[in-house]
């Protein structure tokens, strides 16, 4: 059994510090029943999560599994600074207001994976104002400003004159405090977190607190174009939010490759289990087709419901399968003949009209099924269905 959870928890992992800690803390929960604290800490500066940010929330599932008591913190201090990490410039600060709505929708999000009974909901803001002008003085003593500047992105700004705000110094001071007050067993963040997460054992040592926290890192996930991170700003996510077709859809456009690597890091699916998938596949015994789409049904499922899961796998072989018109689409309506870029980007089919000629160019855009060439062609009185690509569909009525 030990060597299962061992096998799971280092499921998809990039790197582990201190891995002699974790086999310790797994092997006194199988043998005495002991429990231990897993910490992983999400600043709220966005109102929803996507699949990318999910890695993690996997992975501390799997820690509850095996004994672990989840410490999911939200840096409702620390958003106030914003994390400086991979970022060419100051961050833009959020308002209290922002940042708690943020943080409310973040707690809904979350129990869709982890188990409510096995996590602790927690702010840094209570143990971080509490410190006060001493405290923090105090802190800033533990760690030196050349060593500050070995960071990457503190090193390329500081080279280049770009700007940094004491207060981005401070930021992963703050969070490694997070470690030392919740002296945590465990800590886990993306690859790109590292300064911050190593910080913790840092300061751990520095408060003499008794422990160093064992450090484990998640690579970070692909978006469905397969070769940039996930991300709203590059428009190739899933939100956790996601309407359940979408969400379906989405999936299923990713590519044969790229669904091996949501398997491993988005799949409740042990190791063995998708082991035997690809085995199918390669033998032929399996369609890629078919061991994609219970992958677009675990993830729908787990987001919404499993009759909302079914329900988008039929209707999305209603529309691809079968060529038909989705069940449900956008209604827009015209005063008067519209040229059809516009109307494109009047249905929030296309993010500009020099977007909808290249989609038209590119052979993409439909009129009630049927491809159009014209990148000029105005719409008059009636009513259309237009379509970009697969999935976007809009229903327009020109008076």
């Amino acid at each position: 059994m030990l060597q299962e959870a061992l096998r799971e928890i280092k499921r998809g992992t990039a790197e582990i510090i201190d891995n002699e800690r974790i086999e310790k803390l797994l092997k006194a929960y199988f043998e005495e029943g002991k429990t231990y604290t897993v910490k992983a800490g999400f600043d709220p500066t966005a109102p929803d999560l996507h699949l990318g940010h999910t890695v993690l929330l996997q992975k501390l599932a799997i820690f509850q599994k095996y004994g672990a008591s989840v410490q999911f913190l939200i840096g409702d201090f620390t958003a106030q600074i914003g994390d400086p990490t991979g970022k060419s410039a100051t961050r833009k600060t959020l308002s209290a207001l922002e940042i708690q709505e943020n943080a409310k929708s973040y707690k809904e999000q979350v129990f869709k994976i982890l188990d409510p009974s096995k996590t602790e909901v927690l702010f840094n803001s209570d143990w971080i104002n509490p410190l006060g002008a001493s405290g923090m003085l105090t802190l800033t003593t533990t760690f030196n400003v050349a060593r500050m500047l070995e960071r990457d992105d503190f090193d390329k700004r500081y080279k280049s004159g770009t700007s940094i705000s004491i207060s981005e110094f401070i930021y992963p001071l703050l969070q490694g405090y997070d470690s030392v007050h919740l002296k945590s067993d465990i800590e886990i963040g993306g690859t790109d977190q590292k300064f911050n997460l190593l910080m913790g054992r840092h300061l751990q040592r520095a408060y003499e607190i008794g422990k160093e926290q064992s450090v484990l890192m998640m690579p970070i996930l692909e978006g469905l174009d397969g070769v940039q991170k996930m991300s709203k700003s590059l428009n190739n996510y899933i939100g956790v939010a996601d309407e359940p077709n979408d969400m379906f859809g989405k999936i299923l456009s990713i590519s044969d490759e790229l669904m091996w690597r949501y398997y491993e890091l988005l799949s409740t699916k042990t190791l063995d289990e998708i082991e035997l998938l690809k085995k199918g596949v390669t033998d032929g015994s399996l369609h890629p087709k078919a061991v994609k789409e219970d992958l677009a049904l675990e993830i729908t499922q787990r987001f919404h419901s499993k009759e909302a899961a079914i329900a988008a796998k039929a209707e999305f072989e209603k529309v691809h399968a079968n060529n038909q018109i989705p069940t449900e689409i956008d209604e827009y309506s015209s005063d008067e003949e519209i040229w059809i870029a516009k109307a494109l980007v009047d249905c929030n089919l296309a993010p500009s009209t020099s977007q909808a000629r290249r989609d038209i160019k590119q052979g993409a855009v439909k009129i009630d099924q049927e491809k159009v060439n014209d990148e000029q062609l105005q719409l008059a009185k009636g009513e259309y269905i237009l379509q970009v690509g697969k999935r976007k569909f809009a229903k327009l009525k020109v008076n």
